[in-house]
């Protein structure tokens, strides 16, 4: 594991020792761990130890993997190979997000963690670099923020400016402010 990943892991660990209050507002229950975009592969390779951890902590894991999202959606929809030929049709496109994705998206998540998730459960998020063009990540997370009952922890690679909560997904984009509490690498 490499050292960044491994401190990652360690500050999740140290969060985790903190007793979950009860009544928190959901954006206090999102943890986002941001790490390097250069990272993601040793993330990935490595996230089984987070689960270890979670579950050290007496807590339930439940992993969900967005990276093929889009794929599943678009091959779901009647008009995809028209979609291709014309991208600007699909709803929101012109937005710098589709919203028709980001709805199913958000409704499916609720309904896994709903079924799945309970008030001792983290939810983790991996994969969403692979939203990048598609869809914004605040929305996802504003979308199901309140479904996680117990903690919603999203791995971000990106950056995170303290000095204004704002998060910078893949470093590329304009960041967001948002008051999760983040989990950084201390270099």
């Amino acid at each position: 594991m490499s050292s960044k990943v491994n401190k990652l892991l360690a500050a999740y660990r140290q969060h985790l020792t903190v007793p979950w209050q009860a009544g928190l507002a959901a954006i206090q229950r999102v943890i986002f761990a941001v790490y390097d975009k250069s990272d993601e592969l040793r993330l990935r390779a490595n996230v089984e130890e987070f689960a270890l951890v979670t579950q050290q902590a007496g807590k339930q894991w439940l992993l969900v993997d967005l990276t093929n999202a889009f794929p599943q959606w678009m091959a779901s929809q009647e008009y995809r190979d028209a979609y291709f030929e014309c991208p600007e049709d699909l709803a929101g496109y012109q937005t710098g997000e589709l919203t028709e994705f980001v709805a199913s998206l958000t409704a499916q998540l609720k309904v896994q963690m709903a079924a799945q998730g309970g008030p001792d459960t983290v939810v983790a998020l991996m994969g969403v670099g692979t939203l990048f063009g598609l869809a914004r990540v605040s929305s996802v997370i504003e979308g199901i923020k309140d479904a996680a009952q117990g903690r919603l922890l999203v791995f971000f690679p990106g950056e995170h400016h303290p000095e204004n909560h704002t998060y910078r997904l893949l470093d590329a984009r304009d960041g967001w402010n948002y008051l999760a509490v983040p989990l950084l690498t201390k270099d």
